[in-house]
């Protein structure tokens, strides 16, 4: 755990809603109800991934691939008990050490949304953002830039970029083909620069969605079906796009289970976050759904 002073106020009161019975009713609920705990994550350590997983495993939890999610709304499978779904976003080069490698020792299924502009450059148009915040060079917020149509964000970043320099922090194309073969692992689309969809036009949507599943799959020779929205930003127009485009389930970010009724739109399913840097205590309120319903409003107010 990162120690200040939101994670050490989020780890007591994650330690009270375990004290309370909280965190164990929604674990028998999980494990008896007819839904899915669908969880994502961004670039997490080693330990933090180890421990989810040997947490889950301890608990009685068990794993499915998107593959079987498919499955699932097909009626081919039957809707599970105590079942997982494990996600990544982005594509960041300690992913393949710090998840891959222990989902092959595991033998648990994961999906990697992979942004592909950052694989062929080497880092994320964020990263430069949040360090010319921290240099107080001037520019708008990352949060400030996510709100400007896409055009004007480009502009911008673009002249960070002329500023500074980054160590490459992105997969490379031979990482991403590498771990492509796993078995365990799915690779997916998250966009080619990872724009925030809904402030671009549509001839920039349609190629933001066209040229990520072309290079992907160019670079892994298997077809890409699934998607994932950059910071979760989506309306009717990027589901539709999704589907004119031949992806076949597009996830989103809104924390909730997956049940019956919601996997219905198989171009909204939702996803619970996994925050790095947290507590144990608090990661598992999370990956466990009950952490944003008793709590989210806390600490977005306060921290």
């Amino acid at each position: 755990m990162k120690l200040n002073l939101r994670n050490t106020i989020a780890y007591f009161y994650a330690q009270f809603l375990r004290i309370s019975g909280v965190v164990k009713k929604a674990k028998e609920k999980a494990q008896s109800g007819e839904f899915i705990l669908s969880i994502y994550f961004h670039n997490p350590s080693k330990k933090e991934f180890e421990f989810t997983l040997n947490w889950l495993i301890n608990n009685g939890f068990h794993f499915i691939s998107i593959d079987d999610l498919r499955k699932i709304h097909n009626e081919e499978m039957a809707f599970p008990k105590g079942a997982v779904l494990l996600t990544v976003d982005d594509g960041w080069a300690s992913n393949e050490t710090n998840m891959v490698e222990l989902a092959n020792k595991y033998k648990v299924p994961i999906a990697i949304f992979v942004t592909t502009e950052p694989v062929e450059e080497g880092n994320f148009w964020f990263s430069y953002s949040k360090k010319a915040g921290r240099l107080k060079l001037g520019y708008p917020s990352t949060e400030a830039l996510k709100r400007l149509p896409n055009e004007e964000r480009l502009s911008i970043v673009n002249k960070i970029k002329e500023k500074l320099t980054l160590a490459r922090e992105a997969m490379t194309v031979e990482q991403v083909q590498r771990i492509s073969m796993s078995p365990y692992v799915t690779i997916g689309a998250h966009s080619h620069t990872h724009p925030i969809l809904n402030q671009c036009t549509d001839s920039q949507l349609k190629s933001e969605l066209r040229i990520c599943a072309q290079k992907l799959e160019d670079w892994v020779g298997k077809e890409v079906i699934s998607f994932a929205y950059p910071n979760g930003d989506f309306g009717d127009r990027e589901k539709k796009m999704l589907d004119d485009f031949d992806y076949m389930i597009g996830f989103a970010n809104n924390p909730q289970y997956i049940t019956r009724e919601n996997l219905q739109d198989m171009y909204a399913v939702p996803r619970i976050g996994f925050l790095e840097g947290a507590s144990q205590a608090e990661n598992i309120c999370r990956i466990m759904g009950i952490w944003h319903s008793n709590s989210i409003k806390i600490f977005k107010k306060k921290f």
